[in-house]
């Protein structure tokens, strides 16, 4: 347990009543017509007549309908989008109208937004089809990552709103809110993203689900000793949610879902900060500034990063959470990351999102942060290699440790991402399309999840085994100026029907090289005589084997793999149209580089240039 969760876990309720004695109102946003009218200004005509101009539309569209059986199609096909989607819409429609009506203060948008939100109120299960399985019982409503999400957004829609609302919707929010978020976290334990237990860690759910239950009571909870419970259990519960980043702040869930979880722990430490009068500041822990750099130290190039878990290469970090951080922490990095206000709600699941990007817009800059030359989490096993930081078209790398039971696991033990000329060359593909199956017992059939679908070993015909005990450890881990090199034993993330009694994986990256270059050996021998041994690199360019030389990719962004084509062989298999969520399909190609016979012991080198 570190220092800074021990901070957290001290709170107990009688501390955190004494924190809300006196504080005079609650205001975390600006409400008064002086104070949103310069808000607006600041935001720029074209932001504002581009939203008034969409929320127009709305006034007049029909509200997506969600009957049962729309919901019912998880359950019965395993299919999630449809219901999702749908609701999605009605959430987008919500927040801009909102967000309108807030910024113009003419009671044009107000019918609209009532309509909605009787709609919302109306819906049997706030939560996800995929998360409650099927219809709700009505005294025991599944409190899961879209129930807190709209019991904060009807909050927020309240408060920037109030009484241009009638009370009796007012007071049917408060209900309601109540009843489905608020009273099944205070009262029951079931729910198993609260903490930690030694059958299931914890991971962003906890930040979001926390966020979301506790952010509406700061806003709804009038009962000092009530609202005390809910935000004590709640900073317990962000104490074990803590505990899920390394101690550089790493998480293993990757960027995209840093921008998720801690996205929303960052939202409730504005809030809470506010409702206590800076008592409660949850940003003021040693360890959050280390997190809070997570993103500026996974960039592997402009735009392009670690895609290690179900992440993406290109996640969309929201504007308004990296002005918030950059102001807060002293940390301009992170308005340096290529982002942008683009003042749209289309791309996010949250009113607190588009709320805070208008409310806290992005500096305007012309830099993109590039990474500096090395970083390593020592506890992930992740090591991230930048051969120019300042050439965006460079030599990157990124490698992985770490095990196989890790938050939103895929069996990626010594998974590595290469990017040259500011394209993904050789891929760890991200997340598949999330289905009943992808979250199933069938999740490691899935390409994307499975070690097939990443740049490692296949041992006598074997991918990797999940667990946790299915790990990698660093034999060496170095830094210069001339090299870096990472050296991993990774035999243990392999059945014992692999036969395998060590297979170490080093890859340096060589920084005096012209262009860059990565030398990428595995070591391998077998415990009970010879076997097969593949080292694979995955791509999503086109390939081309010659003789003691592979091209994948083109000058616009490719690399040459060389090998000994003595002791190698090389063969490809073809995967298209794989499925992934919130993108196209993807069309992946294994290279397998397989050791020649069945050797008890040997090696497979692989010397990585750039075209």
């Amino acid at each position: 347990m570190r220092e800074s969760d021990m901070d957290l876990r001290r709170w107990n309720v009688k501390h955190v009543r004494m924190t809300l004695e006196g504080v005079a109102g609650f205001a975390p946003f600006a409400r008064e017509a002086a104070d949103v009218a310069a808000l607006r200004a600041g935001l720029g005509q074209a932001a504002v007549a581009n939203l008034l101009e969409r929320a127009r539309t709305d006034i007049g569209a029909p509200i997506p309908a969600l009957p049962a059986e729309l919901y019912l199609e998880f359950q019965r096909s395993g299919r999630r989008e449809g219901y999702e989607d749908a609701q999605r819409e009605r959430r987008n429609m919500l927040y801009r109208l909102t967000l309108a009506e807030w910024l113009e203060q003419s009671g044009e948008f107000v019918p609209a937004v009532e309509n909605l939100l009787w709609a919302r109120l109306e819906e049997t299960n706030w939560a996800w089809p995929a998360h409650a399985r099927g219809l709700d019982f009505p005294d025991r409503p599944t409190v899961d990552l879209a129930a807190a999400m709209t019991a904060l957004d009807l909050a927020e829609t309240d408060y920037l709103l109030g009484d241009k609302l009638s009370p009796q919707l007012r007071a049917r929010i408060r209900s309601e809110t109540n009843r489905r978020t608020i009273a099944p976290f205070l009262k029951r334990n079931d729910h198993w993203w609260l903490h930690t237990t030694p059958a299931k860690q914890v991971n962003n759910w906890t930040a979001v689900c926390v966020a979301g239950v506790v952010g509406a009571a700061c806003y709804f909870e009038t009962d000092l000793d009530r609202l005390a419970e809910i935000i004590a259990r709640g900073l317990h519960s962000l104490a074990d949610y803590l505990e899920t980043f390394d101690s550089q702040g790493g998480s293993s869930e990757g960027p995209d879902y840093w921008s998720y979880g801690f996205g929303n722990y960052v939202v409730l430490a504005h809030l809470l900060k506010e409702r206590t009068g800076g008592k409660i500041d949850l940003l003021a822990l040693p360890m959050v500034r280390e997190i809070a750099q997570f993103p500026v130290r996974t960039v592997l190039t402009q735009g392009v990063w670690a895609s290690f878990s179900d992440s993406d290469s290109n996640p969309n970090f929201h504007p308004g959470l990296l002005s918030y951080l950059a102001k807060n922490l002293d940390l301009p990095a992170l308005t340096e990351l290529g982002m942008r206000n683009d003042f749209g709600v289309e791309i996010f699941n949250q009113f607190v999102w588009p709320l805070r990007q208008y409310a806290w817009p992005l500096p305007d800059k012309a830099v993109a942060f590039g990474g500096t030359d090395h970083d390593w989490f020592a506890d992930m096993g992740w090591m991230i290699c930048r051969l120019d930081p300042t050439d965006p078209k460079s030599l990157r790398l990124a490698i992985k440790g770490g095990h196989n039971d890790e938050m939103h696991n895929q069996n990626d033990v010594g998974s590595l991402i290469v990017v040259q000329n500011g394209r993904v060359v050789l891929t760890d593909p991200g997340r598949g399309r999330y289905s009943k199956a992808y979250f199933g017992p069938e999740r490691y059939a899935n390409i994307m999840t499975s070690s097939r679908g990443h740049s490692v070993p296949v041992v006598n015909g074997f991918e990797q085994a999940e667990g946790a005990e299915r790990a990698a450890r660093v034999l060496v881990h170095s830094n210069g100026a001339a090299r870096d090199e990472l050296a991993l034993e990774m035999a243990a993330a392999y059945p014992p029907e692999a036969g395998l009694n060590q297979l170490q994986r080093t890859i340096a990256f060589d920084r005096q090289a012209p262009g860059g270059r990565i030398a990428l050996k595995d070591s391998f021998a077998f415990a009970n005589g010879g076997g097969a041994f593949q080292s694979v690199l995955v791509t999503p360019l086109a390939v081309e084997i010659g003789a003691g030389e592979v091209r994948i990719g083109g000058p616009d962004g490719g690399v040459k793999v060389a090998f000994d084509a003595g002791q190698v062989e090389v063969s490809t298999e073809h995967h298209a149209g794989v499925e992934k969520q919130y993108a196209p399909p993807v069309d992946l190609t294994r290279v397998l580089f397989s050791a020649r016979g069945k050797a008890g012991q040997g090696e497979v080198a692989l010397d990585i240039t750039p075209i």
